[in-house]
């Protein structure tokens, strides 16, 4: 029985990305009534393939994406997810840099536009904290979680990972910011998203009828 649709969750993808995220995704947002629609930044092309992680010594999954990140507006989302792996390093690609001058990628800009959207979760999980890495305001004061990997690279950005004994936390919410620790939280991970997505959206109902 297909369910109720709910709304969009995109997915910001590039090459490298995590094949185990990749396919829970697309089974369990969809179960949930939402639409996965993946995203990225296509150098002015129509559409680009990307490839998984080689895990098993092959990339197995492969996924064809239309959606350029420059010609979407976040409200048209319930929420944003950065994709594990290597993919969100790729995004923070900049082709000209001046001293001083904030990273202006395409997935960068994008994101700025996406913290500052009412209503709209941002999500990573495992290596995509790289991402908001890319400019501090985007991470500084946020309490977070990640892989172990990137533990320097976010708390030199000034964010505040958040420990349990001698690991980092598997998931951490702070306002419209849920952050997973690797893929074996995804799971999850994906849950607890849905569950803010809908609790914002209990908030809002009782707001438009005080």
């Amino acid at each position: 029985m297909k369910s109720e649709f709910k709304g969009k969750i995109g997915v910001l993808i590039e090459e490298h990305f995590d094949q185990t995220e990749y396919r829970r995704f697309n089974e369990y947002f969809p179960q949930q009534g939402y639409e996965v629609e993946y995203i990225s930044h296509l150098w002015g092309n129509s559409q680009l393939t990307f490839g998984s992680n080689p895990d098993n010594g092959e990339v197995e999954d492969h996924v064809i994406v239309t959606t350029e990140v420059n010609d979407i507006d976040p409200s048209d989302y319930k929420g944003i997810i950065c994709i594990g792996a290597y993919a969100m390093d790729r995004l923070r690609y900049q082709v000209s840099v001046k001293k001083g001058q904030k990273n202006q990628a395409p997935a960068v800009v994008f994101l700025r536009k996406t913290m500052n959207t009412d209503g709209v979760k941002v999500g990573t999980i495992c290596h995509s904290l790289w991402l908001l890495c890319a400019d501090t305001d985007l991470i500084k004061g946020r309490q977070v979680t990640c892989a172990h990997n990137i533990i320097c690279d976010v708390e030199n950005a000034g964010g505040e990972v958040i420990y349990e004994d001698d690991a980092t936390a598997d998931l951490v919410i702070d306002g419209n910011l849920i952050t997973g620790k690797h893929p074996g939280v995804v799971d999850q991970f994906m849950e607890v998203f849905i569950e803010e997505i809908q609790k914002q959206e209990e908030r809002q109902k009782v707001g438009a009828n005080a």
